[in-house]
């Protein structure tokens, strides 16, 4: 009689060690993630800031663009300094073998999807009955709500950047570009001011940042007010049997979520195929 509540208790600690690796490999992810992306675009920026200052000064000389180049310099810098210390952390970490820190954000997606993979099927195994498992459902609400909110404030905090810079860059270019005698550093500036407010303009239209944020809100919203009515037992969750209302969280839950991706897949289209879809 007692072998199958000790199997049991030990499958569940087996689960709760899963989850403690799951969540290790996803921060280390993240941060392998945001060291990658800063060394590569930091080492990129170095170069190209090399090789337009060689030819700029080259083919124009220095006087005429001494202004640009006592700011290209120091950002050349700081670009490659950056990049030789994020190379640096990372060689360090990978030195001292450090767990999961050693490994390229590819290989730890693979890890993540494998330890998910094991995490399900230690669950199925474990045979927990189907109120078990919506308790268990019920209780990873709080999750999904922080998750949803930070991706919206990511995606909120884009588009706000992305427009900062297509109005001030929109006033900045056309006060200089409105200049009788503008000299040649000012022009320069001009065109580079024009480029990234191009570019910031094309991005937030493109990956639809404003909407995706929206839908993320809403959804985290929407999630939020059943799991506010159930925890205070109220309509459409006013059932007097736990298991009926634990039920029907579990699918109002899941159809909000659903909704939730066809959204992201309608954004993820063209701007023909959204229309098509709606």
């Amino acid at each position: 009689m007692e072998a199958a509540p000790q199997g049991t208790a030990t499958r569940v600690k087996a689960l709760i060690e899963h989850k403690k690796n799951i969540a290790e490999i996803r921060v280390a992810l993240r941060i392998r993630t945001i060291q990658t992306v800063t060394r590569w675009s930091s080492g990129a920026l170095a170069v190209a800031l090399l090789f337009a200052f060689v030819i700029a000064n080259v083919a124009v000389g220095w006087d005429s663009i001494a202004l640009a180049n006592k700011i290209a310099i120091p950002v050349f810098v700081l670009s490659a300094a950056t990049c030789g210390a994020v190379w640096g952390v990372e060689w360090k970490a990978r030195d001292d073998k450090r767990k999961h820190y050693e490994r390229t954000p590819r290989e730890l997606k693979i890890e993540l999807e494998a330890a998910e993979e094991l995490r399900l099927l230690d669950a199925a195994r474990l045979g927990l009955p189907v109120p078990d498992r919506q308790y268990s459902y019920k209780d990873s609400i709080p999750t999904e709500l922080e998750s949803l909110r930070k991706d919206g404030k990511k995606y909120r905090r884009r588009h706000n950047f992305a427009q900062s810079v297509i109005i001030l860059g929109s006033l900045g270019g056309t006060s200089i570009s409105a200049l009788a005698d503008t000299p040649a550093p000012l022009k320069y500036w001009a065109m580079g001011i024009t480029l990234t407010v191009g570019a910031a303009a094309g991005f937030t239209g493109y990956y639809k940042w404003r909407e995706r944020a929206f839908y993320l809100q809403q959804t985290a919203d929407e999630i939020e007010h059943h799991a506010t009515a159930f925890e205070l037992g109220i309509y459409p969750y006013d059932d007097p049997e736990e298991s009926v209302r634990l039920a029907k969280l579990a699918k109002e839950i899941e159809l909000l979520r659903v909704e939730q991706r066809k959204r992201e897949q309608q954004l993820d289209q063209p701007h023909e195929g959204n229309a098509e879809v709606v």
